[in-house]
């Protein structure tokens, strides 16, 4: 047994700012649209495995960032990053004990959940209603794409003891 200390938390800070980039990352005008939520993604991947540690609090600070980084208004990523960590964290036992597949589907829900907060906020701020299939597609993405996220962030945890 190894009796190292377990301190790299500033590792989980670093691949949600790598998250933050990823996010405004731009992308081709072909796949516009269904370009996947990571930062969504290492966040949730966070609430599940150390949800002592990683709480609405992270999900407030990096919505925050978020909003100041892309030029939105401010509060529209906090509260659905608020929401999504709330319902994650409130669920993290369930669905740490999912398996994987399970867990895909949870996360498209939870994505889901997501676009639908950035959705009535837009409503209740622009007064006018947007809403496009295509959304849907990206949610579908986050989805696939949990199982290789949650197996490479499941690496790093252990390699570099994160707890």
């Amino acid at each position: 047994m190894n009796n190292r200390p377990a301190h790299n938390r500033w590792l989980v800070w670093l691949l949600l700012l790598i998250g933050i980039l990823l996010q405004l990352m731009p992308w081709t005008s072909s796949i516009y649209g269904i370009e996947p939520n990571w930062l969504l993604l290492i966040l949730v991947y966070w609430h599940i495995a150390l949800p002592h540690r990683f709480g609405i609090g992270t999900a407030f600070i990096i919505g925050l960032i978020l909003d100041l980084l892309s030029g939105s208004v401010l509060g529209i990523h906090t509260f659905a990053f608020s929401v999504v960590a709330y319902l994650s964290l409130f669920n993290f036992q369930l669905i740490r004990n999912l398996a994987l597949w399970q867990q895909l589907i949870v996360i498209i829900l939870l994505s889901i959940c997501y676009e639908f907060c950035l959705f009535i906020i837009e409503i209740l701020i622009n007064h006018s209603i947007m809403i496009s299939p295509i959304s849907l597609v990206s949610c579908i993405v986050n989805g696939v794409l949990w199982p290789l996220n949650f197996l490479f962030m499941r690496m790093i945890r252990k390699r570099f003891w994160i707890s």
